[in-house]
């Protein structure tokens, strides 16, 4: 069956809201670890997944950085109207740039109270840097179907990071039903975190630490990292019954040279996705380099987009050596250490996984994309580890525990 005649009404599950973690634990490394293999269960704890991961494996990380992406505007009356920053214009190339414009920027955001926001007013939010006070002004510019544009002007010398970072509060996720805390500004953040743009964390990765990642260099097991970008669309619903009706939201992805080269050199050993961000980056350079194969061309004078349903209409599909050899004579006939470029791909059941072997998960949301990407990855064994979950007492969602995935033997 395509992936696109599937009911997501098979794909759901009743979570109680006693099994949400709203707080993390008080150590990222003891979360309890579900480790599944070939139809068996057993448990342990981050701090030892290191043991369950065998010598000369790859590990890959998501390097992104969540930024305080929400901004609380008074409005003279005393009223408070949020605008929850998704993503930059289009106009600019990439969220790097957006993120270090300097004076103004326009982004696409979500409006809390938008009937209460008049044409023509002006938001403003004091701003205090540096034991200096300045202003942070909304300006509403355009309606979309889905969002908003709205500019943003600031009077002091800083990039828009940083005004996000004096400014904004964390953008916990809509289930985790309290405000954000101090003690967020670096929980909800991985120790990792380099790059930023993200509005949700990959939070397959929160449960990591230094000694866990030196505990993996020491038992032979590489790590290196991708940058993928987490919108608000991780959050959002399937509401279609069958998903040829639902849109993937798209998301910036970004990997050094090195990193595919990385792969090359790792195609015979176990390679690891820590979270589905990580899974649907690696996944999407091997349809890059598919496309790259098929249309040699394709990419010299647009950005690289691999769109949703794109992989499971491809007919002739190369080894991962040649849809990554096709990516790496690309970044070098181009002279970029980079790729940038945006993905939609879906992973449901059906899907033919090209790079990974191994996924490090926290537990989902009944009836998303992220269950999807889950069952395909495991089968229907999917329904086990989560009635598993939830009778030994795991805590779910962001903040929750997690588990170690090893790929379905029959995928």
């Amino acid at each position: 069956m395509h992936p696109k005649l599937l009911s997501i009404k098979y794909f759901t599950y009743n979570l109680p809201e006693e099994k949400i973690a709203f707080h993390p634990l008080a150590h990222r490394d003891e979360s309890k670890l579900l480790i599944y293999r070939d139809g068996n269960i057993q448990e342990s704890t981050y701090k030892n997944i290191a043991e369950q991961i065998p010598s000369g494996s790859l590990m890959i990380f998501n390097n992104t950085k969540v930024v305080e992406a929400r901004l609380l505007f008074q409005k003279p009356t005393g009223g408070v109207i949020e605008i929850f920053c998704l993503e930059p214009h289009e106009s600019y190339p990439d969220i790097t740039t957006a993120m270090n414009q300097v004076g103004k920027v326009q982004w696409l955001c979500l409006i809390g109270g938008a009937s209460k926001w008049k044409p023509g007013m002006i938001l403003s939010l004091p701003l205090q840097i540096g034991g200096k006070n300045y202003l942070l002004e909304a300006s509403y510019i355009e309606k979309r179907t889905d969002c908003f544009v709205i500019e943003l002007r600031w009077d002091c010398p800083v990039s828009f990071a940083e005004v996000l970072h004096y400014a904004g509060h964390v953008p916990l996720p809509p289930y985790i039903k309290r405000a954000d805390e101090r003690a967020d500004k670096t929980r909800y953040q991985t120790v990792f975190a380099q790059h930023e743009g993200s509005v949700a964390a990959p939070t397959a990765g929160l449960h990591f630490t230094e000694n866990i990642l030196n505990h993996l260099a020491d038992r032979n097991i590489q790590t290196d990292f991708v940058t993928l970008h987490v919108g608000a669309g991780t959050f959002k619903p399937v509401k279609a019954d069958i998903m040829e009706n639902h849109e993937m939201h798209y998301e910036w992805i970004e990997v050094k040279q090195s990193l595919i080269s990385s792969l090359m050199q790792h195609r015979e050993t176990p390679i690891v996705a820590v979270g589905t961000t990580s899974m649907r980056t690696l996944e999407s350079l091997y349809w890059l380099g598919t496309k790259l194969l098929h249309h040699p061309n394709i990419f010299d004078n647009q950005l690289p987009i691999l769109t949703q349903w794109e992989c499971y209409e491809i007919q002739h599909q190369p080894t991962l050596g040649e849809a990554l050899e096709a990516l790496l004579h690309y970044m070098q006939k181009n002279n970029r250490d980079r790729l940038l470029a945006k993905t939609q791909i879906i992973i449901a059941p059906g899907y033919n996984f090209k790079v990974v072997e191994g996924l490090v998960t926290n537990f989902h949301q009944p009836a998303s994309t992220l269950l999807l990407l889950v069952a395909a990855f495991i089968g229907n064994d999917w329904k086990k580890v989560y009635d598993y979950a939830l009778q030994h007492n795991f805590r779910f969602l962001s903040y929750g525990d997690g588990n170690l995935l090893w790929r379905y033997k029959n995928n």
